[in-house]
């Protein structure tokens, strides 16, 4: 268990320590870990979220207001939370992005995996959360701009990149213009192309109950895809389809179907082959998120999320609407909307993190630093409502940044559902960025600052 730290950079609301900083970088192996959802070490003191609960938190009335490099609280949290400090640069490269942990197998959520979106040598890292050791699991010279990753049901790691066109082209791929995904083995960092996925500019990957993967391309017009597996468990072949709509009932929402892709060519440019096949388009979509991860849609399992960063909303779809003479097709709505269920200042969604209660988390990415900005970046929380599937009953503030740079990315939940895991990019001040996890207070363990031995 990693010794307890206290950090300027992240001040909890209360006097409060919670276990588990990490507070040193050195190497571990990862192995397999049953699946459990028991907390860890340095959950003990956190309690579930428990968003289900009318009264879980008092959500934030505003956004922070921003410094160049934050205030002494990093983090505004909600009462009764707090934030530890998991991992720091040097510990591992610039930019971490997108989170996932080993969500099945021996040792169940202990190691928390993460991309580096850096432009080059991009790189997976991992935290061992019962000892604190961070470590670089994989890294290479060719990749560039690490975004999203995923467990997957067999137990390796997904990781892509958000290149188009990319600067580097993969040396095994004849052809290919764009970012690939790569498959990682967790405890070796051996890793393998999977170009039947498709090239372009990816971000969110998540998979569904079938076995199916879901990804975006993150450009203007960029598309929806799923990726049905050859075999299943193997994703070196398979069929990429991206969806179009049949039946829009505004603003691109309605009833849509998958349509094939040329295998061929989406190995080279998959956004081409979604533009000859009359895919709709959306601005900007970003990430993807299903209750097949560490969390639940309450609905069966058959929604995919989807944030479209450019148009301010965040859609749901229905992948098992289709019945009768619909078979097969899927309906999509606005689940959350600038002007519709969220307020006004509700800008950019970016990534998102489904919790056990079908509530739905969601980071904003407005952007740095710019002349005037005076409000941080904000992380909003979207209530499931359970007598609506495609729209959330509202959208409220439940965490906020005082670093005017700075940006919230990754959020992702432990398997226990005690600690949500969100990277701090960009920083300020001191520029080291951060990994780290908020928790709610179950149970209060004062510590003076720095005593290691807990006295």
């Amino acid at each position: 268990m990693p010794r307890r730290c206290t950090s300027p950079l992240f001040h909890a609301v209360a006097v409060a320590a919670v276990l588990g900083a990490a507070c040193r970088d050195s190497s571990t192996t990862a192995g397999q870990t049953t699946e459990s959802a028991a907390p860890l070490s340095f959950e003990r003191n956190a309690a579930e979220f428990n968003f289900a609960s009318t009264t879980s938190f008092t959500p934030l009335a505003t956004s922070a207001a921003c410094t160049a490099g934050g205030s002494l609280e990093q983090l505004v949290l909600p009462a009764g939370y707090v934030a530890t400090l998991i991992a720091l640069e040097p510990a591992f490269p610039d930019l971490p992005d997108m989170n996932t942990v080993n969500e099945r197998g021996s040792d169940a959520g202990r190691f928390l995996y993460r991309t580096h979106e850096t432009g080059t040598n991009s790189a997976v890292s991992l935290t061992d959360l019962e000892t604190g050791v961070t470590r670089i699991l994989a890294q290479r010279a060719d990749w560039e701009r690490f975004d999203g990753i995923a467990w997957t049901p067999w137990g390796t790691i997904l990781a892509a990149e958000e290149a188009a066109p990319a600067a580097r082209p993969d040396p095994d791929v004849a052809g290919g213009l764009n970012g690939f995904v790569y498959e990682i083995d967790p405890r070796s960092g051996v890793s393998h192309v999977r170009p039947a996925i498709g090239s372009r500019s990816h971000e969110g990957l998540r998979f569904d109950a079938a076995g199916n993967l879901y990804g975006i391309s993150e450009r203007s017009p960029g598309y929806i895809y799923r990726f049905t597996p050859d075999h299943r468990n193997d994703l070196s072949s398979g069929q990429l389809s991206v969806l179009k709509l049949v039946e829009d009932q505004g603003d691109r929402t309605g009833w849509g179907m998958w349509v094939p892709l040329d295998r061929t060519q989406v190995r080279l440019n998959s956004d081409a082959a979604a533009d000859s096949a009359g895919a709709t388009g959306y601005s900007r979509p970003e990430d993807v998120e299903t209750g097949v991860s560490t969390g639940s849609d309450q609905r069966g399992n058959r929604m995919l999320y989807v944030a479209i960063t450019g148009e301010d909303r965040v859609l749901a779809i229905d992948l098992d609407a289709g019945r009768g003479s619909r078979r097969g097709q899927v309906f999509v709505t606005d689940y959350v909307r600038d002007g519709l269920n969220a307020p006004a200042d509700f800008d950019m969604p970016d990534n998102l993190a489904l919790d056990r209660d079908g509530n739905l988390l969601i980071t904003e990415d407005p952007g740095g630093s710019a002349p005037g900005k005076t409000k941080g970046d904000d992380v909003w929380f979207a209530r499931f409502d359970r007598s609506s599937p495609g729209r959330a009953a509202s959208v409220v503030r439940f965490l906020s940044i005082t670093d005017c740079n700075a940006e919230p990315t990754g959020i992702y939940f432990s398997k226990s559902g005690r600690s949500l895991f969100v990277n701090i990019q960009h920083r300020g001040g001191d520029g080291r960025d951060a990994a780290i996890a908020v928790q709610r207070i179950a149970k209060v363990d004062f510590q003076v600052a720095g005593d290691a031995s807990g006295r």
